[in-house]
Order: C-alpha cells, then sequence, then structure tokens
C-alpha cells in the first residue's frame, strides 16, 4: 500500500477514536465511531483476497447497523428528554438500544458472531487493529453511559461473553479465531466490573490490548495462521516459541503473569460486592479459556511435527519485520504483575 494513502488511513483512524472519546454529544460520537469503521475499511481489503473482501463487507455490515441502531436511539432520547448529551439517558428503551448497538461494535455475546468471521479473514496485522484500537472508542461510550444502563443487563453481556469466548475457541484450529474467542471472553470480563469499578475495566483494557498485541505480533513473526503450523515454529526459533508459550499463558490469567493481575482484582471486587455466584462462574469460564490456550501451548511445545529430522534447522530465514514492538509488548504482557500493589493505590 502507498505510504501516503496508509499515513492517511491511519491517522484517520485515530481521528475517529479521539473524537469518540473526546465527545459528550451523542452526534459526535457516532461521527468518531464512522470515521473509524471507513477508515479501517481500506486497510481490511488491502490484499484483494476474496477471503478479506468478504470479512471487510461482514464487519461494514454490522457496524453500519450498530452505527445506525446509535443514532435512532440518541435521536428518540433526544425527541423525548430534549437533551443529546451522554449523562442524560432518561429513556430505558433508548438506553437499551444503544447499549445492544455499542455491544455489536465491539462484538459481546450475543452479538459476536461477526468477530471470529470477520478476524479470520485479515492479514495478522490488520487483525491486531481490529482486535484492539477499534475495541476503544464503543468501550469508551459504554464506560461514559454505563451508570444509565441495567445493572442486569451488564452482567448478563459480561457472563455470557465470558462463557461463549471460552466455549466457541474450545473447537478452533485457526489461531485468528481463537484469538477472537479470546476477545470476546476478554471483553466480557470488562463489562462484567463496570459497573462496580470503571477503573478495573480501563485495567483490564490495557493489559487485554498489551497481552494481545504481544500474541499477533508473535505469529506474525512466525507466519503461523494454523494451530498444525505451531508445531513446526520450535525449530525455527526456539526462543520465540518459549515466549510465545508465556504470552498465550498470560492471556490465560495464570500468575505470576501479567494477565492474572485483572482477573484477580475483578474476582476481589465481585466478592467484596456480594456477588460469589456471578465471581464462581466467571472463574469457571476462565478455567474454559485456559483450556484452550494450553491445548496451543502444548501443540507449540510438546509435539513434534512430522518431519524427517527433528532437530533446529541449522539455517535461519532473515526476517524484515521489526522486532522492538515485539519484545517490548511481551515484557509487558509477562512482567507487569508485581506492580499491583502500585494500582490497587
Amino acid at each position: 500500500m502507498n505510504p501516503y494513502v496508509l499515513t492517511t488511513l491511519l491517522s484517520s483512524l485515530g481521528l475517529g477514536t479521539t473524537l469518540t472519546f473526546a465527545s459528550s454529544h451523542w452526534l459526535l460520537a457516532w461521527m468518531g465511531l464512522e470515521i473509524n469503521t471507513l477508515a479501517i475499511i481500506p486497510l481490511m481489503t488491502q490484499h484483494h483476497h476474496p477471503r478479506a473482501v468478504e470479512a471487510t463487507t461482514k464487519y461494514f455490515l454490522t457496524q453500519a447497523t450498530a452505527a445506525a441502531m446509535i443514532l435512532f436511539a440518541s435521536t428518540t432520547n433526544a425527541w423525548i428528554s430534549g437533551e443529546w448529551y451522554m449523562t442524560s439517558m432518561s429513556n430505558p428503551i433508548a438506553t437499551a438500544m444503544i447499549l445492544a448497538a455499542l455491544a455489536l461494535k465491539i462484538g459481546l455475546a450475543p452479538m459476536h458472531f461477526w468477530m471470529p468471521e470477520v478476524l479470520q479473514g485479515l492479514d495478522l496485522s490488520t487483525g491486531l487493529i481490529l482486535a484492539t484500537w477499534q475495541k476503544l472508542a464503543p468501550l469508551a461510550l459504554i464506560i461514559q453511559t454505563a451508570p444509565a444502563f441495567h445493572p442486569l443487563l451488564l452482567t448478563t453481556l459480561g457472563l455470557m461473553s465470558a462463557l461463549v469466548g471460552g466455549w466457541g475457541g474450545l473447537n478452533q484450529t485457526q489461531l485468528r479465531k481463537v484469538l477472537a474467542y479470546s476477545s470476546i471472553a476478554h471483553m466480557g470480563w470488562m463489562i462484567i466490573v463496570l459497573q462496580h469499578a470503571p477503573q478495573l475495566t480501563l485495567l483490564t483494557l490495557l493489559t487485554y490490548i498489551l497481552m494481545t498485541s504481544a500474541a499477533f505480533l508473535m505469529l506474525k513473526l512466525s507466519y503461523a495462521t494454523k494451530i498444525s503450523t505451531l508445531a513446526t515454529t520450535w525449530s525455527k526459533s526456539p526462543l520465540l516459541t518459549a515466549t510465545t508459550l508465556l504470552v498465550l499463558l498470560s492471556l490465560g490469567g495464570l500468575p505470576p503473569l501479567t494477565g492474572f493481575m485483572p482477573k484477580w482484582l475483578i474476582l476481589q471486587e465481585m466478592v467484596k460486592q456480594d456477588l460469589p455466584l456471578t465471581a464462581t462462574v466467571m472463574a469457571l469460564t476462565a478455567l474454559i479459556s485456559l483450556y484452550f490456550y494450553l491445548r496451543l501451548c502444548y501443540t507449540m511445545t510438546l509435539t513434534i511435527s512430522p518431519n524427517t529430522i527433528t532437530s533446529t534447522t541449522p539455517w535461519r530465514t532473515q526476517t524484515n519485520q521489526a522486532s522492538t514492538p515485539l519484545a517490548l509488548s511481551t515484557v509487558l504482557a509477562l512482567g507487569l504483575l508485581p506492580i499491583t500493589p502500585t494500582i490497587m493505590m
């Protein structure tokens, strides 16, 4: 892709998200979301592959539907209350519609069906943008309007997403679909704690972005898109394989890695709020998710691909990919647990 075009698209992507962040008015927020959607579409179709075009079409249709719902609901709310501001959501029907639209935007269950399909059709770098950056603007809107939503609705969305994210990833063989279901599960964790402690939602979002970035960049560096490809990575780069294993376990939420911190704090918060049952169900869904991360780890490190040689390959393919972002995100995805007391302050 032409570097000038790429720069324009990426800056539009940033502009759309920033507009949504800065807005307190529904029309401005809607405009930010639209700029965001339109800027990523050329990035998604840059390879002109039929699968990419199909994924882009699916993405465009779902995002356009969600944007239309937001516009309709905010107009309805303005009609009834005379206010366009996000803080004054008085109409329960409009509020529920806006939550449904924003859930569709970020792929919360039961509005998650587009997410694995779309992510599967993209290359890993665009997939990374879709799984991290594209979540920011809708989540900012959900956090801003959270007091207006019914607590039961948020809890249901969170529980369903965590369950579907764990359950759906179990029988996948494609790594991008596994990461898509992992994303759905993490969104569930963010939404479930939103009504009690919004700062924990932000913490979970930050750790999720770090861990997902590390995972995507590692797969990009080893050109892996299927689980079967993972079995051959150890002979090419043993060190990368070992760190990928740790990043996957961090995504699963095992101590002493970064991914344990948000889950621990969320479960603690829910017990404090006298919701032991919800906390138990969330902990069990984390176990389901952990199973498919362990499956990936097992394939990577404990199985040998049916090759003729079983030693490390003597030659190395020189890669021209930048490894600094990977190194940085890996370190952050593995070693942030000791700063938990600082965060709790």
